[in-house]
């Protein structure tokens, strides 16, 4: 099993806004602050917190850290059954937090809709919102299929809006006024990668993008104090290529990582601590994290 890697400062990338840098220019300089284990995260202990895509990768790994830290962490995806084994491992480790698995298909709003009325009735609410599902089909702007873009925007981009929106809803209604919302962005959603593949995967992470700054405006004219963040991770070592190519696997075999250690779900999982551990009146709306190698 691999050690848990800490954020450090060198993964934030170097363009982000001055008053970014300084929020997080003070969270590392403050007397006893420890980016991903600060006691601030104690204050999440018994909290639930929605995590989408959970069955692997960078989600899975956020919903395990998530439990670690006492949350109760409401897992989603189709495919349930590797949110039960994860949900297993996290018990034997002796996590003093809990996941619940939940199958729900994001491309269906009515899934969605029951997915939160269920947590209503079961843990009256949501507390922390984690926008992470995401996937690509290699559907290029000139020759694609439509159905391949559909199912892109529905899931990275309407799931996302749907999720957003009824987490605020469920926040609103019970008063919970220090929430957080976290999308899980990528690099694509900064610069266009020079690959017809991917052109319509990086519009859809273009709109996440959009959407946190839409979200925060918002956010601020409701006179909130619940937070909104955004991290966008460059390359990182999960299921996502093989699954893009999932017909295609002598391009998935060979895909290469440019000679480079790539970043692993677990970093991403620690930005996430990362954001949430933050004081309530800190908001870091976003980090942009790559390999030390990474040029694009």
């Amino acid at each position: 099993m691999r050690r848990s890697r800490s954020l450090a400062p060198c993964c934030v990338h170097e363009h982000l806004s001055q008053s970014s840098v300084l929020t997080l220019l003070w969270l590392l300089t403050s007397p006893g602050v420890s980016v991903c284990h600060r006691a601030e995260m104690d204050r999440w202990r018994g909290r639930v917190a929605l995590v989408t895509g959970a069955s692997v990768g960078i989600g899975a790994a956020i919903a395990k850290e998530l439990v670690r830290h006492g949350m109760k962490v409401v897992g989603c995806a189709r495919d349930v059954g590797r949110i039960q084994k994860l949900a297993a491992e996290c018990q034997s480790a002796g996590y003093s937090g809990v996941l619940l698995p939940y199958k729900c298909d994001l491309t269906k709003e009515e899934d969605i809709l029951s997915m939160f009325s269920a947590i209503k009735s079961r843990h009256k609410g949501v507390d922390v919102c984690i926008n992470n599902a995401g996937l690509a089909h290699p559907e290029p702007l000139l020759s694609g299929r439509t159905s391949g873009w559909k199912e892109m925007f529905d899931v990275n981009v309407l799931a996302l809006c749907i999720c957003t929106r009824e987490a605020y809803q469920s926040m609103k209604e019970r008063n919970v006024d220090d929430g957080q919302i976290i999308h899980i962005n990528s690099m694509t959603g900064h610069r266009v990668v020079p690959s017809a593949d991917v052109h319509v995967y990086c519009a859809t992470k273009f709109a996440v993008t959009a959407l946190l700054e839409g979200l925060r405006l918002e956010l601020r004219e409701a006179n909130t104090h619940i937070r909104a963040s955004c991290i966008s991770p460059g390359v990182v070592e999960t299921e996502f290529t093989q699954r893009l190519y999932r017909d295609k696997p002598e391009i998935a075999s060979t895909f290469p990582f440019f000679d480079m250690k790539p970043l692993e779900a677990v970093d991403v999982a620690n930005a996430v601590t990362f954001v949430l551990s933050a004081p309530p009146h800190v908001q870091i709306g976003e980090v942009q994290m790559r390999p030390v190698r990474q040029v694009l």
